[in-house]
C-alpha cells in the first residue's frame, strides 16, 4: 500500500503543537454518557444521570456515536488527526446508516454557551431530520441517521466521463458528486485535512427521500419520467426544474454524503471573501487579473498581514488547481480560534470537471505572492516521486469508496501533470 507508506513517512508525522483546552472546539463533560434506548432500537439518547455506571474500562467518550467523536476532536490545528482510527468507521456510517426522515429545515433553539459538547446531540434532536438545504445554486439534501448524525447529500448530475465543455463559464457548470468524494481524499493525501469526511452512496429516491419527506415543497417535485424512472428536482436558485430533474434507475441514485460540521449555533464560523475571488461576470475581470502586483496589497490587509493565513490560502489554491476548481469565492474558519487556525475547504463540487485542460489562473496567489509553506513544498516534491506518485495514492484511496471507480482514469493522470506545474511555479519563484 503506497497510502500506508505515505502516512508513515516523516513528513506526515510532524507533530502539531500541544492542544490545550482553549484549542479545542468543545469542552467535554467527562460524566456525560450516551446510551441506547431500552427498546433495543439503534437510536442514541443522552443520559444526564451522573450516577449511571459505565462499563468497566470504558469512558463516557467510548459511548459517543462516531459523528460526535468527530465533532469533539476538532481543534485549532486540524479538523481530524492524521492517523485517525475513527475515519473508516465514520465513512462507513455515511455510506450505510439508515436514513430516518426528510422534512423542512428548522434551526435548533439557541443554547447556553456554557453547555458542554453533549449539547450537540440535544440540539440536533430538535432539528427536522433529512431536509432540503436552503441556499445555493443546486439541489442538496440534509440526511439524518438514527444516531442523530447528519450528512449533506449531493446527488449525481453528470457521469464520470462527461467533461465540462470549454465554452462553459465556471459559475454555470454543474456540481459533481464524485468531485466531493475525490476532494476529501486528495485533501487528506496533501495532509491539509480541512475537508469534512465524504463517502459515496446509492440512495433509493422512493424509500429514502420521497416516502419519508415532510417537506411539502420538496414532495411536490417528484414525478415518474416517460422512461419509468422516479425523478425529483426540489427547489434552488438555478438548476431546480423539470429540465434539470434528478432521476433514478429506476429509483436508485448515486450521490456524495458529507459529514456535517457542528451546527453554527454551537460552533460559529466566519465566512471570508477570497482576495482572489473571480468576478462572476461574463466579461469583467477581477482586480487580481489586471494587477500583477496585487499580492502586495493583500499582504497589507488583515488577516493576511500577519500569521500564516496567506500561506493557508495558498495551500487551498494548490488543492483547487490540482482539482481544476475555479469556484472558490469564499472560505470559512471557526470563530472560536480567531485568525490563528486552519481554513475549511468546503464545497468542492466544481472540481474534476476537466482533465484535458489546466487552468493556470487558479495558481495566481502562488504566482503573485511567491510564498509557500516549506512543509507543503516538501510534501508536493515527495508526491512527484515514483514511490509516492499522487495519482497512484488517490486511486488507492478512492478504491475503497462504495461508488468506485470515483474518478475516470484521465482525471487521475491529470493530477501528476498539474503537480508538475505547481512545482514549476515554485521553481520560478526560487529562481527569482
Amino acid at each position: 500500500s503506497k497510502l500506508a507508506a505515505l502516512f508513515k513517512h516523516p513528513l506526515y508525522n510532524i507533530p502539531i503543537p500541544e492542544v490545550t483546552e482553549k484549542d479545542k472546539l468543545f469542552v467535554v463533560n467527562p460524566m456525560e454518557k450516551f446510551s441506547l434506548h431500552s427498546s433495543g432500537s439503534d437510536e442514541w439518547v443522552s443520559s444526564s444521570k451522573a450516577e449511571t455506571l459505565l462499563p468497566t474500562g470504558k469512558t463516557a467518550y467510548d459511548t459517543y456515536p462516531p459523528w460526535l467523536k468527530f465533532h469533539v476532536g476538532i481543534n485549532r490545528y486540524e479538523l481530524y488527526p492524521r492517523q485517525d482510527p475513527l475515519m473508516p468507521i465514520l465513512l462507513q456510517d455515511l455510506a450505510t446508516q439508515r436514513i430516518v426522515s426528510s422534512g423542512t429545515t428548522s434551526l435548533p433553539a439557541p443554547l447556553p454557551t456554557s453547555l458542554p459538547c453533549y449539547s450537540l446531540l440535544t440540539s440536533l434532536i430538535f432539528m427536522s431530520p433529512s431536509v432540503q438545504k436552503s441556499g445555493g445554486t443546486q439541489l442538496k439534501l440534509i440526511m439524518t441517521f438514527p444516531n442523530y448524525g447528519q450528512a449533506l447529500f449531493k446527488p449525481m448530475k453528470q457521469t464520470r466521463d462527461q467533461e465540462t465543455p470549454a465554452d462553459f463559464f465556471y459559475f454555470s457548470d454543474f456540481e459533481r458528486h464524485n468531485a466531493e468524494i475525490a476532494a476529501f481524499h486528495l485533501d487528506r493525501i496533501l495532509d491539509f485535512r480541512r475537508i469534512p469526511p465524504v463517502s459515496g452512496r446509492l440512495v433509493n429516491i422512493t424509500k429514502e427521500i420521497r416516502d419519508i419527506t415532510t417537506d411539502k415543497k420538496l414532495a411536490k417535485t417528484f414525478f415518474i419520467s416517460p422512461a419509468g424512472n422516479v425523478c425529483f428536482y426540489g427547489e434552488c436558485s438555478y438548476y431546480c426544474s423539470t429540465e434539470h430533474a434528478l432521476c433514478g434507475k429506476p429509483d436508485w441514485l448515486e450521490g456524495s454524503m458529507a459529514a456535517l460540521l457542528p451546527d453554527k449555533t454551537l460552533a460559529k464560523r466566519h465566512s471570508w471573501r477570497s482576495p482572489w475571488r473571480r468576478s462572476y461576470h461574463k466579461s469583467k475581470k477581477a482586480e487580481w487579473e489586471l494587477n500583477s502586483n496585487y499580492c502586495t496589497q493583500v499582504r497589507e490587509m488583515p488577516p493576511y498581514d500577519r500569521g500564516h493565513r496567506l500561506l493557508d490560502l495558498i495551500d487551498m489554491t494548490i488543492l483547487d488547481f490540482l482539482m481544476g476548481n475555479m469556484d472558490r469565492h469564499h472560505y470559512e474558519t471557526f470563530e472560536k480560534f480567531g485568525n490563528d487556525t486552519f481554513l475549511l475547504h468546503l464545497d468542492n463540487g466544481r472540481g474534476f470537471g476537466t482533465h484535458s485542460r489546466d487552468e493556470p489562473s487558479i495558481l495566481a496567489p502562488l504566482q503573485q505572492c511567491c510564498s509557500i509553506k516549506k512543509s507543503t513544498y516538501l510534501r508536493l516534491q515527495l508526491l512527484a516521486t515514483e514511490p509516492y506518485r499522487l495519482s497512484d495514492l488517490l486511486r488507492e484511496a478512492l478504491a475503497t469508496d462504495p461508488l468506485a471507480p470515483v474518478l475516470a482514469e484521465p482525471h487521475l493522470q491529470a493530477l501528476d501533470r498539474r503537480l508538475g506545474k505547481v512545482l514549476e511555479v515554485v521553481g520560478h519563484c526560487l529562481a527569482r
